[in-house]
């Protein structure tokens, strides 16, 4: 059917608008973008998929076509910011007694980052309120990131030591970056690195 006096043919659903903005950066980067964006401003409850849509200058078919459920794009946004397909042979590629020092140093320069604080701040709040944020970043933080070096490394318990050592580290990303709980939160990073490493290496390193 072709358009005519009755109006135009209405679209598929679930397909996106062909008045989409295809020129810039590809659609999934601009919805990446909006989505940390989103995110960072709004919290986890008031985002929505049609939010980021509209920031993103997409339709929100698109967003669902490219990432699927918010659950999914909020745990895509979290990805952005830890990058851990490059961070995980990074942090395994040196010296095993080393480790610890490496992923302390890789944790807290994401969050000394300005560009990266302010979405994983918005994260780690609704990840503090609601159920499903939490679920999210959970799964990240454990089955993307310290799950995989801890496995990597060949120790007993990884799960376990996993957990410790997401524990640590995002008891300290609160302390610091939410709470702003002195002295740690003017602390030097370097200081902070020094004092955490033993333990993160005892986690992940020690038999």
């Amino acid at each position: 059917m072709t358009a005519g006096a009755d109006g135009p043919t209405p679209r598929r659903r679930g397909r996106p608008s062909r008045t989409t903005r295809t020129d810039g950066p590809d659609a999934r980067t601009r919805i990446l973008e909006a989505a940390r964006t989103e995110f960072a401003e709004r919290g986890y409850d008031r985002t929505s998929v049609r939010g980021i849509a509209r920031a993103a200058d997409v339709d929100a078919a698109l967003v669902h076509h490219y990432f699927g459920t918010k659950d999914e794009v909020f745990a895509a946004a979290i990805e952005l910011s830890f990058e851990p397909a490059l961070v995980v042979p990074d942090v395994l590629g040196g010296s095993p007694e080393d480790i610890g020092e490496r992923l302390a140093r890789y944790f807290i320069g994401v969050w000394e980052d300005p560009a990266s604080r302010a979405p994983l701040l918005a994260i780690l709040r609704s990840a503090l309120t609601h159920e499903a944020a939490a679920k999210v970043l959970r799964g990240f933080v454990l089955r993307r990131l310290l799950e995989r070096i801890a496995a990597d490394l060949d120790v007993p318990d990884p799960t376990f030591r996993a957990e410790l050592a997401a524990s640590h580290m995002i008891g300290i990303a609160i302390l610091r970056y939410v709470i702003r709980a002195e002295p740690l939160a003017s602390a030097d990073p370097e200081k902070i690195i020094e004092m955490v490493a033993p333990t993160l290496q005892r986690y992940l390193g020690d038999r």
